[in-house]
């Protein structure tokens, strides 16, 4: 290992100056404006593979952003790795919130600053440097890789989920590295076992035919604003338990091993809520304890409500239409399309009286739970036990990743590895990556997979 890590040690700077290039794309999935800059960053990844000596570079184009497929298969009879990232990123509202600009790198200390900083390209950078290592001291990869990298994760992923429906058995792939979570605390190596899956939701709310003056009208016109918030206060009760009928009926809950180990884990919920939320109190199911409702329990959030007048000043508008954005979290066992039903009907049960209340799903996925038996997994354990100096600790996602449960699904055991922290601001602004972690984290990637070639 000394050779690659003093590789790696050497050419450390110039790797960061090369995410730098990267994350200078402001690679937006969701918003159509930014789709030139979406394979902008599509086409300077594929320009980085074959620089590398990376073989059959390509993008699979379809209905929307191209995945990128990269491979070296030149170790037979050694397992055959798929390096998974994705090159888009949020949307950095709110600007304003910004210390430096969002699209613009910046080092402030030993953090990097920007949007997609470590959500997910900087991650994702990891893998593709740990093989650029590996390539340069060996002549050629202690295991066979494939790389996929999409441009879809944070909108509905629908490329590759197509393209792993379709050809995930054809990937013939023993497991897959994903690279797109965090570290419990610095210093501290992880491995994430489980995801919550996700199911994302708007609510259209309409009543009059316009906009009417609520001087005329207020007392007999309907507000779908009011409706709104009707609706949703009755999907949620004051004491965080969802209120659609039938919600928990499959919910599975974790290990007493599991249940076990995260109370080990070295957590302060006072210090949690000032330092990472910053709120006077936290809020939820009170009979689970902060890691486990994150981690093992479903969520319901409203993200965002549009309808009538926020502009400066005044305007006595009752509005003719409102919508709401909502997403609930999966966890084990619970199945998504039964969920999404209940949620319809639930909303459409509570339509105030003169409004026209619709629901619509727009994305959904499942949860996803890792078995730590996976030799894969050990192997991950021990790479990061050996690279850090700490015993690896084991814990669960709360967001979602639905590209783990569409590899389980194919076959090919997932692996997920992250070098986040969790004041790293992710969706949020001021998204950083700490430095000190990238640098690590190509090490202990390229030790990993030399001892999974051994």
């Amino acid at each position: 290992m000394s050779k690659l890590i003093s590789y790696y040690e050497e050419h450390g700077d110039r790797f960061i100056e090369g995410l730098k290039e990267l994350l200078r794309i402001p690679s937006i999935s969701a918003l159509p404006a930014y789709q030139a800059d979406v394979r902008r960053a599509a086409d300077f990844l594929v320009d980085d593979l074959r620089r590398m000596g990376l073989d059959s570079v390509e993008l699979i184009e379809g209905d929307g952003h191209p995945i990128i497929y990269a491979e070296k298969m030149d170790s037979p009879g050694k397992p055959t790795v798929v390096l998974y990232g994705h090159y888009d990123v949020q949307p950095p509202d709110p600007i304003d919130e910004w210390k430096s600009p969002p699209f613009e790198p910046t080092v402030r200390g030993d953090d990097l600053f920007a949007r997609g900083a470590v959500d997910d390209k900087g991650q994702m950078w990891i893998l593709l440097k740990a093989v650029e290592g590996l390539l340069a001291v060996d002549g050629k990869l202690p295991v066979n890789v494939k790389v996929l990298i999409e441009g879809e994760e944070e909108t509905d992923g629908g490329m590759i989920a197509k393209y792993l429906a379709e050809h995930g058995s054809e990937l013939e792939a023993d497991a897959a590295l994903i690279c797109d979570t965090e570290m419990f605390a610095p210093g501290l190596p992880t491995i994430t076992t489980g995801v919550r899956g996700i199911i994302y939701c708007e609510i259209d709310v309409t009543a009059a035919k316009t906009d009417l003056h609520s001087g005329n009208y207020g007392g007999v016109a309907p507000n779908p604003m009011q409706a709104m918030a009707e609706i949703i206060t009755g999907l949620k009760g004051k004491d965080g338990r969802i209120l659609i009928p039938g919600f928990y009926d499959d919910v599975q809950a974790p290990t007493d091993a599991e249940l076990a180990a995260w109370k080990k884990l070295p957590f302060d919920a006072d210090e949690y809520r000032k330092a990472e939320i910053g709120c006077t109190e936290l809020t939820g199911e009170s009979d689970f304890g902060p890691l486990e409702r994150i981690w093992a329990r479903p969520a319901l959030d409203v993200h965002g409500i549009r309808g009538g007048f926020t502009g400066d000043g005044a305007k006595t508008v009752i509005p003719a239409k409102a919508l709401a954005k909502v997403s609930m979290r999966l966890v084990p066992a619970m199945d998504a399309d039964k969920i999404a039903k209940a949620f319809c009907d639930h909303v459409r049960a509570l339509t105030p009286k003169g409004t026209v209340v619709e629901p619509r799903v727009l994305a959904a996925s499942p949860s996803a739970v890792v078995s730590t038996d996976s030799p894969f997994v050990v192997k991950a354990a021990e790479a990061l036990k050996e690279t850090f100096s700490k015993d690896t600790v084991y814990i669960r996602c709360g967001g979602s990743i639905p590209v783990v449960g569409l590899f389980g699904d194919a076959g090919i055991s997932p692996v997920l590895i992250g070098f986040g922290l969790p004041d790293d601001n992710l969706h949020a602004p001021n998204e950083k990556f700490h430095i000190p972690n990238f640098h690590k984290g190509v090490e202990a990637i390229g030790r990993y997979l030399r001892m999974l070639g051994e």
